[in-house]
């Protein structure tokens, strides 16, 4: 028995990993996400199907109950997936649910995805990193836990490039506190869908992100390499 945890990508079905496909294709139970695309479960070879997507205020499965059905389908099959948006450690609770395996003493894998951080800004030609612009870059959650006591988020970041994940519900407010830190000019990239054929991206600053028209799921860029990716996006589009 075994429970493969598995990173789906940022959207684009052909991101997978081949060795993830090799899991998906012998798997007895897939357990999956609102951002796995739906297409990758095509990889399987007619598995029983269990969607527990997420959404922002709108919970299909709590964390405790995905990790009840996990335990139980694994418990009672030769190969269980749990297939993840993006990679399973990268905001994916990952951690957690390989805490609920161990504590029942069941075995796993672990096979990591493209997390959406990186490979959305990349796909389009938008570098996280730039030689004198950019040599760091940090990934923030946008929406933090509210039940934890203390908030970890304080957007005092000093790396060069901030990529934040599920921010747009909170973006008025986390601009709001960036810009105590930094200019209110700092160059902001939004990226609808990413990698998606519906894709589309966004430009403003710290200070106007957050009265632009923004739907989910979005990730936002901030920093100079939006600008480096402005002069990229020029020629591609000659």
């Amino acid at each position: 028995m075994t429970v493969y945890l598995i990173g789906a990508g940022p959207g684009d079905p052909e991101l997978i990993t081949l060795k993830a496909i090799k899991a998906l294709e012998k798997a007895d139970v897939i357990i999956y996400d609102r951002l796995a695309n739906e297409e990758i479960l095509k990889h399987g070879n007619n598995p029983k199907l269990i969607y527990v997507g997420k959404k922002a205020g709108e919970h299909y499965k709590s964390q405790d109950e995905i990790n009840k059905i996990l335990v139980n389908e694994a418990k009672n099959n030769e190969v269980v997936v749990r297939l993840k948006g993006g990679d399973p450690f990268v905001f994916g609770r990952g951690g957690e649910e390989i805490l609920a395996l161990i504590e029942s003493n069941l075995d796993f894998e672990v096979i990591p995805g493209v997390t959406s951080a990186i490979g959305v800004p990349t796909t389009i030609g938008l570098p996280v990193s730039h030689r004198a612009i950019a040599t760091s870059f940090t990934i923030i959650t946008g929406h933090e836990d509210p039940t934890k006591a203390n908030k970890q988020v304080k957007w005092d970041y000093t790396a060069d490039t901030l990529i934040i994940l599920m921010g747009i519900g909170n973006i008025k407010e986390n601009t709001h506190e960036i810009m105590k830190h930094r200019s209110k000019d700092t160059p902001v990239a939004v990226i609808e869908n990413g990698t998606l054929p519906n894709q589309k991206i966004i430009f403003g600053t710290l200070e106007n992100i957050s009265q632009k028209k923004i739907n989910t799921p979005a990730i936002l860029v901030v920093g100079n390499v939006v600008d480096v990716y402005k002069t990229i996006k020029e020629f591609k589009d000659k």
